[in-house]
């Protein structure tokens, strides 16, 4: 039977900084990775954001404006009860500092000025870290929660069956791969003994992609002549 291969990105990252050059670099560097990235510019945008986008992943400067960088990662912690990893990212160089952080929920902390590349490095090993913690997968906004049948384009709830939430999340697990109708067959009707047509996958992308037209997501499934269909993630 074929089965899913396992795919490090496809997680969603909120980064919370009040400097725009710093978070725009920070974001470049994260989408060159393959990451779906939100930003907020002072830390209430930064909550509101949370509570909309829900992301796998947040990167958060302490010094934030209108709330602090500790009071959004508590309200993470505490009030949205969210496991969600953390990192954060300040000046301060104090090692008291970093312990507060960490002891506030932090899963790392990072000191500026500071690498790019450094920065997506420590996101890749908390997140090996931490694979669990995140039961959802991005791209261009569009986010499925499997375990609760959950689709979002951008915080908007789509209404999908429970064979297009399937099909969607098949699609992102394996970004810009061909896959063919009777991979998707197998995938959604494994024991069924009646015979399951193309024609029926057909239908099935036909309909899911004018859900994702609806919210005015992104035209990701393309039809790939005598071979099926893929995911053009990036």
């Amino acid at each position: 039977m074929w089965r899913f291969g396992v795919n490090t990105k496809g997680k969603s990252i909120l980064i919370v900084e009040d400097d725009h050059k710093i978070r725009q670099l920070i974001k470049i560097y994260l989408e060159k990775e393959g990451y779906d990235v939100w930003e907020a510019g002072d830390g209430k945008q930064g909550i509101d954001m949370f509570e909309r986008y829900d992301p796998c992943f947040t990167i958060i400067d302490l010094m934030l404006p209108e709330v602090s960088g500790e009071e959004v990662c508590k309200w993470i912690r505490t009030e949205k009860k969210s496991d969600s990893p953390i990192i954060m990212v300040t000046a301060k160089v104090e090692e008291k500092d970093r312990i507060n952080g960490l002891r506030m929920g932090a899963d790392d902390y990072i000191t500026k000025p500071f690498s790019p590349n450094e920065l997506v490095a420590r996101v890749e090993t908390v997140l090996r870290r931490t694979e669990n913690r995140c039961n959802k997968i991005s791209f261009q906004g569009i986010t499925v929660k499997p375990l609760k049948g959950e689709v979002n384009f951008n915080g908007t709830k789509l209404f999908l069956t429970n064979n297009e939430s399937k099909l969607l999340y098949m699609f992102m697990k394996h970004p810009n791969q061909i896959l063919s109708r009777e991979q998707m067959i197998e995938e959604l009707y494994p024991n069924v003994e009646k015979d399951i047509t193309n024609r029926t996958i057909d239908v099935h992308i036909r309909n899911l992609r004018e859900k994702l037209e609806q919210v005015d997501a992104p035209d990701c499934i393309k039809t790939v002549r005598g071979m099926g269909y893929q995911f053009v993630a990036f």
